[in-house]
C-alpha cells in the first residue's frame, strides 16, 4: 500500500466514509506489523542477558537451603523472556564490593542456562570464616551471596572460559597462545572434586537433551571430603536411572561411612580406568576435570597420563 493511497484512505475516513475508516484501520494495523517484523529482524529475538565485557546487576529473587553449607541462588534476567546467553563449557564472574571499598570477583558456572529465559541460577557452597585453618578468612564471594535478601543484586558479566561444547560430542578448546582446537567424543570422563560439579553438570545436560545424539554417553568419577558433601546427589543419579545406557556415576570420600557402596580416597589411576572410559588413539574418549588445582594437578592428570592420556584427550575447567 503507497503513502498516497494511505493518505487518501485517512483524509476519506476523516470525512465520515465507512469503508474508509475500515480502511483507515487496516493500514494501521499493517503499518504496527511491518514495525515489529522490522524490530524482529534487527535485534534477532530475544537478547541475551550477559555482556561479556561489562558488569551488570542482578537481583536475587530466590534463596533456598541445599545442605548444611550449600545454597542455590536465583537471579532474575533483564526481562521474563530474556535468555542467559551462555555457550555450554563457559561460566559467569560475579563481582561485589565490601564496605572498605574493596572489589572481590569470582566464577561460576550456573545450573541453568537458554532452556530457562528469565532467570539464571547457582549451586554454591558457601566456605564460612573460622571453619579451615588453612583459610580463617572463609570465602567472601560465597559468604557475601549468603548474606543477600531477596531483592539484593550482584553484578556479574560472561561469558567467560575456554572450552565451548557444541553439541553431538563436539567441541573446542582455546587454550592461552594456541590456536582453537575442535575436538569429538563419543565418551565423556568426567571428574569432579566438590563445587567443580557444575560445570560437569552442564556438559551432562547438554548431552543428554540434545535431540540430535543418542549415543554419545558420560561416566562421572565424583570426590568429596564426606557424604554430606556431595552437591547435587538426587539429580545425578536421578540422571543416571533416566539414562542407565548413557550416564554413570560414582563417588569416592576421603571419609567414608561405614557400609559405603563406593570409593574411598583421593582419585588415583585405579579409580580413573575402573569407572571412566578407556584411553582411545582416536580421541574419541575425552575426559573433563574441575576441582581444586592440587587434585588435578597431583591427582588427576599424572593418573591420565599414567593411562595413556595425552594433553589433547583431557582438559581442565
Amino acid at each position: 500500500m503507497s503513502a498516497v493511497t494511505v493518505q487518501s484512505t485517512m483524509e476519506a475516513a476523516l470525512a465520515g466514509e465507512p469503508e474508509a475508516v475500515v480502511m483507515a484501520l487496516l493500514s494501521a494495523l499493517f503499518a504496527v506489523a511491518l514495525a515489529v517484523a522490522l524490530k524482529g529482524l534487527v535485534l534477532g529475538g530475544p537478547k541475551s542477558a550477559m555482556k561479556a565485557d561489562e558488569f551488570q546487576e542482578f537481583k536475587l529473587v530466590k534463596k533456598e537451603i541445599v545442605s548444611h553449607n550449600t545454597r542455590r541462588f536465583t537471579f532474575a534476567l533483564q526481562s521474563p523472556t530474556t535468555r542467559l546467553g551462555l555457550p555450554i563449557g563457559q561460566h559467569i564472574t560475579l563481582r561485589f564490593t565490601d564496605a572498605s571499598g574493596k572489589s572481590h570477583q569470582r566464577s561460576y558456572t550456573p545450573v541453568t542456562g537458554d532452556e530457562t529465559p528469565g532467570s539464571v541460577t547457582f549451586v554454591i557452597k558457601v566456605y564460612k570464616a573460622g571453619v579451615h585453618p588453612k583459610f580463617p578468612e572463609g570465602g567472601k564471594m560465597s559468604q557475601h551471596l549468603d548474606s543477600l535478601s531477596i531483592g539484593d543484586s550482584i553484578q556479574m558479566k560472561g561469558p567467560k572460559g575456554h572450552l565451548t561444547y557444541l553439541g553431538q560430542g563436539n567441541f573446542t578448546v582455546k587454550q592461552m597462545r594456541k590456536p582453537l582446537q575442535s575436538r569429538s567424543a563419543k565418551h565423556f570422563g568426567l571428574i569432579a572434586g566438590g563445587t567443580g560439579i557444575t560445570p560437569c553438570l552442564q556438559i551432562i545436560h547438554a548431552v543428554l537433551a540434545d535431540p540430535k545424539d543418542s549415543t554419545t554417553t558420560l561416566s562421572l568419577l565424583y570426590a568429596n571430603v564426606s557424604e554430606d558433601d556431595i552437591l547435587l546427589r538426587e539429580e545425578l543419579e536421578e540422571t543416571a536411572k533416566k539414562y542407565p545406557d548413557r550416564f554413570k556415576v560414582h563417588y569416592t570420600l576421603d571419609k567414608a561411612p561405614k557400609e559405603w557402596a563406593y570409593s574411598e580416597g583421593f582419585i588415583n589411576k585405579e579409580m580413573i580406568e575402573t569407572h571412566l572410559p578407556a584411553h582411545a588413539k582416536d580421541g574419541s574418549s575425552q575426559v573433563l576435570m574441575c576441582g581444586p588445582p592440587p587434585m588435578l594437578k597431583f591427582a588427576c592428570i599424572p593418573a591420565l597420563k599414567e593411562l595413556g592420556y595425552t594433553e589433547d584427550d583431557y582438559f581442565c575447567f
